[in-house]
Protein backbone atom coordinates (compact mmCIF):
# COMPACT_ATOMS: atom_id res chain seq x y z
CA UNK A 1 0.00 0.00 0.00
CA UNK A 2 1.33 3.43 -0.94
CA UNK A 3 0.73 6.17 1.63
CA UNK A 4 1.21 9.70 0.39
CA UNK A 5 -0.29 11.77 3.22
CA UNK A 6 1.13 11.74 6.74
CA UNK A 7 -1.05 13.07 9.59
CA UNK A 8 -0.06 13.28 13.24
CA UNK A 9 -2.74 14.01 15.84
CA UNK A 10 -2.66 14.29 19.62
CA UNK A 11 -5.57 13.58 21.93
CA UNK A 12 -7.13 11.17 19.46
CA UNK A 13 -8.77 8.81 21.96
CA UNK A 14 -11.96 10.80 22.58
CA UNK A 15 -13.99 13.87 21.69
CA UNK A 16 -12.93 16.05 18.79
CA UNK A 17 -9.62 14.24 18.37
CA UNK A 18 -11.27 10.85 18.09
CA UNK A 19 -13.79 12.19 15.56
CA UNK A 20 -11.03 13.75 13.45
CA UNK A 21 -9.03 10.54 13.51
CA UNK A 22 -12.04 8.54 12.29
CA UNK A 23 -12.67 10.96 9.42
CA UNK A 24 -8.99 11.04 8.46
CA UNK A 25 -8.80 7.26 8.02
CA UNK A 26 -8.77 7.00 4.25
CA UNK A 27 -6.69 5.09 1.69
CA UNK A 28 -3.31 6.65 1.02
CA UNK A 29 -2.99 8.11 4.50
CA UNK A 30 -0.69 7.21 7.37
CA UNK A 31 -2.03 8.42 10.69
CA UNK A 32 -0.03 8.64 13.92
CA UNK A 33 -2.27 9.08 16.97
CA UNK A 34 -0.72 10.13 20.27
CA UNK A 35 -2.96 9.58 23.30
CA UNK A 36 -2.82 8.22 26.82
CA UNK A 37 -4.44 5.00 25.61
CA UNK A 38 -4.67 3.09 22.36
CA UNK A 39 -7.97 2.29 20.67
CA UNK A 40 -8.50 -1.13 19.09
CA UNK A 41 -11.78 -0.01 17.54
CA UNK A 42 -9.95 2.79 15.73
CA UNK A 43 -7.35 0.28 14.58
CA UNK A 44 -10.09 -1.91 13.12
CA UNK A 45 -11.61 1.09 11.36
CA UNK A 46 -8.21 1.84 9.85
CA UNK A 47 -7.92 -1.71 8.52
CA UNK A 48 -11.38 -1.50 6.98
CA UNK A 49 -10.64 1.90 5.44
CA UNK A 50 -7.30 0.88 3.92
CA UNK A 51 -5.38 3.44 5.97
CA UNK A 52 -2.17 2.95 7.94
CA UNK A 53 -2.60 3.69 11.66
CA UNK A 54 0.12 3.94 14.28
CA UNK A 55 -0.84 4.56 17.91
CA UNK A 56 1.47 5.75 20.67
CA UNK A 57 0.38 5.64 24.31
CA UNK A 58 2.04 8.72 25.80
CA UNK A 59 1.26 11.15 28.59
CA UNK A 60 1.78 14.64 27.18
CA UNK A 61 2.06 15.90 30.74
CA UNK A 62 5.68 14.77 30.22
CA UNK A 63 6.21 16.30 26.76
CA UNK A 64 10.00 16.22 26.32
CA UNK A 65 10.26 12.43 25.72
CA UNK A 66 7.23 12.64 23.42
CA UNK A 67 8.83 15.35 21.30
CA UNK A 68 12.15 13.51 21.17
CA UNK A 69 10.43 10.32 20.08
CA UNK A 70 8.45 12.14 17.41
CA UNK A 71 11.52 13.84 15.99
CA UNK A 72 13.44 10.56 15.83
CA UNK A 73 10.50 8.75 14.22
CA UNK A 74 10.06 11.41 11.55
CA UNK A 75 13.78 11.46 10.74
CA UNK A 76 13.56 7.72 10.16
CA UNK A 77 10.94 8.13 7.41
CA UNK A 78 11.63 8.62 3.71
CA UNK A 79 11.64 12.38 3.17
CA UNK A 80 10.47 11.92 -0.41
CA UNK A 81 7.60 9.54 0.37
CA UNK A 82 4.82 11.98 1.20
CA UNK A 83 2.90 14.63 -0.68
CA UNK A 84 1.76 16.24 2.57
CA UNK A 85 2.64 16.11 6.26
CA UNK A 86 0.33 17.58 8.88
CA UNK A 87 0.57 17.93 12.64
CA UNK A 88 -2.69 18.47 14.56
CA UNK A 89 -2.13 19.55 18.17
CA UNK A 90 -5.49 18.72 19.69
CA UNK A 91 -4.73 17.48 23.22
CA UNK A 92 -5.74 19.73 26.08
CA UNK A 93 -7.43 19.80 29.47
CA UNK A 94 -9.65 22.24 31.35
CA UNK A 95 -8.44 20.75 34.62
CA UNK A 96 -10.54 21.43 37.70
CA UNK A 97 -12.25 24.81 37.29
CA UNK A 98 -11.40 27.06 40.22
CA UNK A 99 -9.91 30.49 40.98
CA UNK A 100 -6.15 30.56 40.52
CA UNK A 101 -5.76 31.30 44.22
CA UNK A 102 -7.12 27.80 44.92
CA UNK A 103 -5.22 25.95 42.21
CA UNK A 104 -3.39 22.73 43.06
CA UNK A 105 0.20 23.23 41.80
CA UNK A 106 0.48 19.78 40.21
CA UNK A 107 -2.85 20.19 38.39
CA UNK A 108 -1.89 23.67 37.21
CA UNK A 109 1.43 22.41 35.87
CA UNK A 110 -0.28 19.48 34.13
CA UNK A 111 -2.78 21.76 32.38
CA UNK A 112 -0.03 24.01 31.02
CA UNK A 113 2.21 21.13 30.00
CA UNK A 114 -0.52 19.33 28.08
CA UNK A 115 -2.21 22.42 26.68
CA UNK A 116 0.80 24.53 25.69
CA UNK A 117 4.22 23.06 26.32
CA UNK A 118 3.47 19.79 24.53
CA UNK A 119 2.10 21.62 21.50
CA UNK A 120 5.21 23.81 21.24
CA UNK A 121 7.62 20.92 21.67
CA UNK A 122 5.84 18.68 19.20
CA UNK A 123 5.61 21.54 16.68
CA UNK A 124 9.34 22.19 17.06
CA UNK A 125 10.10 18.48 16.56
CA UNK A 126 7.81 18.25 13.54
CA UNK A 127 9.16 21.35 11.81
CA UNK A 128 12.77 20.45 12.49
CA UNK A 129 12.51 16.83 11.38
CA UNK A 130 10.54 17.58 8.20
CA UNK A 131 12.50 20.59 6.99
CA UNK A 132 13.63 19.85 3.47
CA UNK A 133 10.86 17.33 2.79
CA UNK A 134 9.12 17.70 -0.55
CA UNK A 135 5.77 17.44 1.26
CA UNK A 136 3.44 20.34 1.80
CA UNK A 137 3.65 20.85 5.57
CA UNK A 138 0.90 22.15 7.86
CA UNK A 139 0.45 22.61 11.59
CA UNK A 140 -3.09 22.88 12.96
CA UNK A 141 -3.36 23.92 16.60
CA UNK A 142 -6.79 23.40 18.14
CA UNK A 143 -7.34 26.55 20.15
CA UNK A 144 -10.43 28.00 21.81
CA UNK A 145 -12.42 31.17 22.13
CA UNK A 146 -11.16 31.21 25.73
CA UNK A 147 -7.71 31.96 24.38
CA UNK A 148 -9.11 35.26 23.13
CA UNK A 149 -11.75 35.99 25.79
CA UNK A 150 -10.93 35.51 29.45
CA UNK A 151 -13.14 33.55 31.83
CA UNK A 152 -12.99 33.34 35.62
CA UNK A 153 -11.79 30.04 37.10
CA UNK A 154 -10.27 29.05 33.75
CA UNK A 155 -6.90 30.82 33.97
CA UNK A 156 -4.77 27.75 33.03
CA UNK A 157 -6.89 26.87 30.01
CA UNK A 158 -7.15 30.51 28.89
CA UNK A 159 -3.39 30.95 29.26
CA UNK A 160 -2.59 27.74 27.37
CA UNK A 161 -4.83 28.65 24.44
CA UNK A 162 -3.66 32.27 24.33
CA UNK A 163 -0.09 31.01 24.29
CA UNK A 164 -0.97 28.60 21.50
CA UNK A 165 -2.43 31.47 19.48
CA UNK A 166 0.61 33.67 19.91
CA UNK A 167 3.28 31.05 19.30
CA UNK A 168 1.41 30.20 16.09
CA UNK A 169 1.74 33.84 15.02
CA UNK A 170 5.47 33.74 15.72
CA UNK A 171 6.01 30.46 13.87
CA UNK A 172 4.02 31.77 10.89
CA UNK A 173 6.56 34.60 10.61
CA UNK A 174 9.46 32.15 10.86
CA UNK A 175 8.06 29.83 8.18
CA UNK A 176 7.51 32.48 5.50
CA UNK A 177 9.15 31.75 2.21
CA UNK A 178 9.65 28.76 -0.10
CA UNK A 179 9.24 25.42 1.62
CA UNK A 180 7.89 26.91 4.82
CA UNK A 181 5.13 25.23 6.79
CA UNK A 182 1.69 26.78 7.12
CA UNK A 183 0.35 27.08 10.66
CA UNK A 184 -3.05 28.01 12.08
CA UNK A 185 -4.34 28.15 15.65
CA UNK A 186 -8.03 27.45 15.11
CA UNK A 187 -10.98 27.87 17.48
CA UNK A 188 -13.30 24.94 16.63
CA UNK A 189 -16.54 26.30 18.06
CA UNK A 190 -18.43 24.85 21.03
CA UNK A 191 -18.53 21.06 21.08
CA UNK A 192 -20.35 18.56 23.28
CA UNK A 193 -17.33 16.72 24.68
CA UNK A 194 -16.21 15.42 28.06
CA UNK A 195 -14.76 18.88 28.74
CA UNK A 196 -18.22 20.40 28.43
CA UNK A 197 -19.60 17.77 30.81
CA UNK A 198 -16.86 18.60 33.28
CA UNK A 199 -17.67 22.31 33.13
CA UNK A 200 -21.41 21.70 33.55
CA UNK A 201 -20.73 19.55 36.61
CA UNK A 202 -18.31 22.00 38.26
CA UNK A 203 -18.98 23.53 41.66
CA UNK A 204 -20.83 26.79 40.90
CA UNK A 205 -19.17 28.40 43.91
CA UNK A 206 -15.80 27.88 42.19
CA UNK A 207 -16.94 28.32 38.59
CA UNK A 208 -19.36 31.25 38.20
CA UNK A 209 -19.90 30.62 34.47
CA UNK A 210 -21.31 27.13 34.97
CA UNK A 211 -24.83 28.29 34.09
CA UNK A 212 -23.61 29.56 30.71
CA UNK A 213 -22.40 26.08 29.78
CA UNK A 214 -25.61 24.51 31.01
CA UNK A 215 -27.55 26.83 28.68
CA UNK A 216 -25.38 25.90 25.71
CA UNK A 217 -26.37 22.28 26.26
CA UNK A 218 -30.06 22.86 27.02
CA UNK A 219 -30.49 25.20 24.04
CA UNK A 220 -28.88 22.74 21.61
CA UNK A 221 -26.03 25.07 20.69
CA UNK A 222 -23.26 22.47 20.89
CA UNK A 223 -21.85 20.67 17.87
CA UNK A 224 -21.35 16.93 18.10
CA UNK A 225 -17.68 15.90 17.85
CA UNK A 226 -18.34 14.48 14.37
CA UNK A 227 -19.86 17.72 13.07
CA UNK A 228 -17.09 19.81 14.63
CA UNK A 229 -14.42 17.50 13.19
CA UNK A 230 -15.87 17.87 9.70
CA UNK A 231 -15.75 21.65 10.02
CA UNK A 232 -12.19 21.65 11.32
CA UNK A 233 -10.93 19.30 8.61
CA UNK A 234 -12.70 21.36 5.95
CA UNK A 235 -10.82 24.40 7.24
CA UNK A 236 -7.56 22.45 7.15
CA UNK A 237 -8.21 21.65 3.48
CA UNK A 238 -8.91 25.25 2.49
CA UNK A 239 -6.52 26.65 -0.13
CA UNK A 240 -6.01 29.75 2.02
CA UNK A 241 -5.06 27.74 5.12
CA UNK A 242 -2.30 29.66 6.88
CA UNK A 243 -3.17 33.07 5.52
CA UNK A 244 -4.45 33.95 9.00
CA UNK A 245 -2.44 32.16 11.71
CA UNK A 246 -5.13 32.72 14.35
CA UNK A 247 -8.61 31.90 13.12
CA UNK A 248 -12.05 30.58 13.98
CA UNK A 249 -13.73 27.68 12.18
CA UNK A 250 -16.75 29.93 11.76
CA UNK A 251 -14.76 32.51 9.76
Amino acid sequence: MITTHLILITGASRGLGRAMAEQLLQPGRRLLCISRRSDERLAEQARQAGAVLVQWQLDLGDPVPAAERLGAWLRGLDAQAFDSATLINNAGTVGRPSPLSEAVPAELSQALRVGLEASMLLTAAFLGATRGWRAERKVLNISSGLGRNAMASQAPYCAAKAGMDHFSRAVALEERGPGGARIVSLAPGVIDTDMQVQLRESDPALFPDRERFERLKSEGRLDTPAIAAAKVLAYLARPDFGSNPVADVRD
